[in-house]
């Protein structure tokens, strides 16, 4: 029954760690003209990126937001992103 739960704890924080680097990937590649979401829902287009924020124009409004906040590059400057399935 241990053994179940060592093995069991150890492949899920392997995929945790293994989404975890994609995330930090992913924030590493963020520039200028890629559109993204955030985690609150908001759809916008970075306008510049700093090195814990970034910049984001969404409708008429500029945001500046933590990269963190980022989910998803929905487009790469006019190209269809990866899902980040």
């Amino acid at each position: 029954m241990i053994l179940v739960l060592v093995a069991m704890f150890t492949i899920m924080s392997t995929s945790q760690r293994k989404k975890q680097k994609q995330h930090d990937e992913m924030l590493k590649t963020l520039k200028a003209g890629d559109k993204v979401t955030t985690s609150s829902g908001i759809i916008g287009v970075v306008v510049g990126v700093k090195d814990k924020s970034l910049s984001i124009r969404s409708a008429d409004t500029k945001l500046e937001i933590l990269k963190s906040a980022i989910t998803e590059i929905t487009e790469r400057s006019g190209e269809p992103a990866q899902s980040q399935s």
